[in-house]
């Protein structure tokens, strides 16, 4: 895979995945210390949801996919949602089958050429 494919990948995915930027940028240790589950749904707003559970806040998006989770000491952690997943899964595909399809024509290329030699030139 190229680095523009690669490239167009992200650009893809990022449109279905969370800010997650912005949701790291809503709290700070104090805070997710403090709250409670109802005041960390409001902190993060909708449609995320988030709890807190043996110092750990684990934040879902609006399908309950977990797409982060904080621990103090380990920070923010990443996950990637179904959606997102999909998308990966859909554009690998998608080269896959140009890749095949091309590898094909290169092939069938390959046999006419063989054909076309004179061996006993």
């Amino acid at each position: 895979m190229g680095n523009k494919f690669l490239a167009l990948r992200k650009s893809e995915v990022a449109k279905v995945a969370p800010d997650r930027v912005a949701l790291m940028g809503k709290v700070d240790m104090k805070t997710i210390q403090e709250a409670d589950e109802r005041r960390l749904h409001l902190l993060f707003g909708e449609p995320y949801e988030a709890e807190f559970q043996s110092g750990a806040v684990h934040v879902y998006d609006g399908n309950g996919d977990e797409v982060l989770t904080y621990t103090a000491g380990v920070g923010w952690h990443e996950k990637e949602s179904k959606a997102e997943t999909q998308v990966h899964g859909a554009m690998k595909a998608a080269y896959f089958d140009a890749f095949q399809a091309a590898r094909q024509e290169i092939n069938a290329g390959a046999v006419e050429m063989q054909r076309g030699f004179d061996a006993r030139a």
